[in-house]
């Protein structure tokens, strides 16, 4: 059987940004399926929706070879969960990172504001992207990564909006297979991470040391063991190590 690993990117970049965790598992032989969401990456100019969102995972997961591990960052972790939640899905597990806290109206219409304000300026904010981007990951060539498939500078009202369906409690609860949460030590986004780990049934947190939210850039090496892990425990066999 061959393994797959599907991995669903973070907001305004695209799959670019999984280029190494690519190269990793496509030399041990791992099957991966990278999709862009809508408004990102090769879809960049498509609204942003939620179910879209849904259907482009649900077909990544059916072009696999195999039920695959189903891996998502940031925005990709919390549409991977909301996917994993709304019906019986033909996945064999969920690593979940920088997703740790459920996304209220509250938080998300103010994000919504700071957001228009930010698009108003001449480059809609490009430069504030990409340099807030270069003072946490200090390799150009991983920021390269994350910004090769084009920024989607233009999605982020609908994005704020859309997710405010999410109840990644209620989605967790549902979720059989195994369930990684992965966050960085210093992860903003893992507030509530503990109530996340009691929801699912089969759920595993796994904290990376002294990373912040891009853990799978910051700490790439450190990541990647979780996931290669995490793969090897869904689909067994030799060592993927």
């Amino acid at each position: 059987m061959v393994e797959s690993v599907v991995l669903v990117h973070a907001l305004r970049t695209s799959s670019t940004m999984w280029r190494g965790q690519r190269e990793l598992l496509e030399r041990r032989g791992v099957e991966v399926i990278t999709p862009d969401l809508p408004g990102h990456g090769s879809r960049l100019g498509e609204r942003f929706t939620v179910d879209a969102a849904v259907q482009t995972i649900e077909a990544a997961v059916a072009d696999a070879a195999s039920p695959p591990l189903l891996v998502g960052f940031s925005l990709g972790g919390y549409l991977s969960v909301h996917y994993a939640g709304l019906a019986e899905r033909p996945i064999a597990g969920m690593l979940a990172a920088g997703c740790g806290t459920q996304p209220t109206r509250v938080v998300l219409d103010g994000w919504r504001a700071l957001a228009a304000i930010i698009h108003r300026l001449p480059d809609r904010g490009l430069a504030l992207h990409t340099g807030a981007l270069r003072r946490f990951v200090h390799d150009d060539t991983l920021v390269a990564d994350v910004n090769g498939g084009g920024v989607a500078l233009d999605v982020m009202d609908d994005v704020l909006r859309e997710l405010r369906v999410l109840d990644m409690v209620g989605s967790l609860r549902r979720v059989q297979q195994p369930v990684w949460l992965v966050n960085g030590q210093y992860d903003h986004f893992r507030l509530q991470e503990r109530r996340y780990l009691r929801a699912a049934p089969n759920a595993t947190l796994v904290h990376i040391p002294r990373a912040t939210h891009l853990v799978s850039l910051t700490h790439a090496d450190a990541f990647n063991v979780v996931l290669l892990d995490a793969l090897a425990e869904v689909a067994p066999g030799p060592s993927l190590r």
